[in-house]
């Protein structure tokens, strides 16, 4: 058949073009069926807690997912710059997902932990003030904003909805002591989430300011979140490999 052919006759062209889409389509979903699970077995992946919440809500609104990405690939150059490639399931409490291709910064997936709490305040106030060639905006409400937490018990019922194991009956609960320990287990609890999100703000003072919880404050929880569930060092380097 000549290619001519094809190119002028429309019909003909749209059922190759799905034919095309079908071949396409089935190499990549049948094999799903064969896969018994896509979700690695690692320990230490927990849902956000109700400050981390609060922060991760914060994240999207001032659009930080525009700018930096949460996905390290499974590249040389990509782990030796941030660190172990990211695992679905070190996202599979978040919805959505920030995982992405946009890099304007570096990505965040590894973030937690790397600098102080006090390096993040002042970096999103003046980003230039500690990265001189940096084009972020600067952010300085953050630290002047009270933290409105009144409706965190409902953005985590609406989390638990999606699946997220938050608790709101006693089985819940006992489930995720079981399953988290009961540290992480209290953090999950819908009914204690305000007493959580201040407690936890009282006692690690994020922002760097006692007394009172800012946007800040709850945005500095979630980055140093990021990247801190799983220890990598006692896996193999192909651990994970058969996931891939």
């Amino acid at each position: 058949m000549r290619h001519e052919h094809i190119e002028t006759n429309s019909g003909l062209m749209i059922l190759l073009i799905l034919a095309v889409i079908s071949i396409g389509g089935l190499v990549e979903i049948v094999p799903l069926f064969y896969i018994n699970d896509t979700i690695e077995k690692v320990e230490g992946v927990r849902p956000n807690t109700p400050l981390e919440v609060r922060g991760r809500d914060l994240y999207l609104r001032e659009g930080c997912y525009l700018c930096h990405s949460q996905q390290i690939r499974p590249f040389r150059d990509e782990w030796l710059r941030y660190g172990h490639y990211s695992l679905a399931a070190e996202s599979q409490y978040d919805h959505p997902f920030q995982w992405g291709s946009k890099r304007t910064g570096p990505d965040l997936a590894r973030l937690g932990g790397k600098y102080s709490n006090q390096w993040h305040v002042q970096h999103l106030i003046a980003p230039r003030s500690v990265v001189p060639q940096s084009i972020m905006p600067n952010y300085p409400w953050l630290l002047t904003t009270k933290l409105d937490y009144s409706d965190v018990a409902d953005r985590m019922r609406a989390l638990r909805a999606t699946g997220v194991p938050y608790s709101l009956t006693q089985a819940e609960y006992e489930a995720n002591v079981k399953k988290f320990g009961q540290t992480v287990a209290d953090q999950l609890d819908i009914s204690q989430a305000e007493a959580n999100l201040l407690k936890e703000a009282r006692d690690k003072n994020f922002d760097g300011i006692a007394g009172q919880v800012t946007e800040m404050e709850a945005l500095v929880a979630y980055l140093q979140s990021l990247g801190t569930m799983v220890n990598f060092g006692q896996y193999n380097d192909d651990a994970f490999v058969k996931f891939r």
